[in-house]
């Protein structure tokens, strides 16, 4: 079975100082800046998810940068997984190494189904403005990203925008200071769907807390979100009874993803054992 995971608000958090203090040992950082941290993962889940990765084929997958990932240190060195999917679908690491073949193919599907990220950009001008853009990024050659103000954003603006460049072949994701500008052909899904048939893996369990980790999550045989983050927000406000959440927010509640991913483990363990013949 495959465990196909999000990263950021799903198995690792950035946490204040004071929350840091209070946690002590319950947390190990998971993310090293400049020789500061930048980000944590629950003990308990951590352990478990070594665990786990003994019994079935761990792949993170994220919307971080190659070197973005490469700095997560507690998956990229420790746990050293040996399929990761990064850059929102557009890479995958094999063993440590970027399938440039993967990466090929997905520039020209996103060629045959989507405009040029020039004419996105001449969209994007018209409606992004330096008095609430923060930053932005074009991340590994494949989509954009812009650090927001929300309070300032003319969210109805950005709405339409939206809109326009769906019609473009590109999906526009708001996801709390952050805004997202990803080609169709850039997605989780199909970097996933690509391992499965590679390592001819027959069952996916996924979690993720995000719009963009929606299309991995309708994938999956199972999945499950934790109670925090953009999906969960939409499910509230627009109910489809499709996903399990956890019943924990924040950085616990991957210990309750890691749970919930042990039982399908353990229950696929048993179907198969009751299949072998005697």
């Amino acid at each position: 079975m495959i465990f196909a995971s999000d990263l950021d608000q799903t198995l690792i958090y950035s946490q204040p100082l004071e929350r840091v203090t209070e946690l002590g040992n319950l947390i190990v950082p998971s993310e090293l800046i400049d020789g500061r941290v930048k980000s944590y993962m629950s003990l308990r889940s951590y352990q478990m998810l070594q665990k786990l990765m003994t019994e079935l084929l761990f792949i993170p997958v994220t919307t971080r940068t190659l070197d973005q990932y490469a700095r997560v240190h507690l998956f990229s060195q420790m746990l050293k997984p040996a399929y990761a999917v990064t850059s929102n679908g557009g890479n995958i690491i094999v063993q440590g190494k970027p399938d440039l073949d993967w990466h090929a193919s997905i520039l020209a599907r996103r060629s045959e189904s989507s405009v040029p990220a020039q004419d996105v950009e001449n969209i994007m001008g018209r409606v992004l403005s330096p008095e609430w853009v923060i930053g932005s990024r074009y991340c590994d050659e494949l989509f954009f990203s812009h650090v927001v103000d929300r309070a300032k954003m003319p969210l109805q603006d950005v709405v339409d925008m939206g809109k326009e460049l769906q019609k473009m072949g590109w999906n526009t994701s708001i996801q709390g200071r952050k805004v997202y500008i990803v080609p169709h052909a850039v997605n989780k899904r199909d970097a996933v769907a690509h391992i499965k048939q590679l390592t001819g893996e027959q069952k996916v369990v996924a979690s993720g807390d995000s719009l963009l980790d929606q299309v991995l999550l309708d994938f999956a045989d199972y999945a499950i979100a934790p109670r925090h983050g953009e999906l969960f927000r939409q499910e509230q406000l627009h109910p489809t009874f499709m996903y399990t959440f956890t019943d924990a927010s924040g950085i616990f509640a991957t210990d309750e993803i890691m749970a919930y991913v042990q039982e399908r483990q353990s229950d696929i363990s048993k179907f198969l054992l009751i299949k072998e013949p005697s």
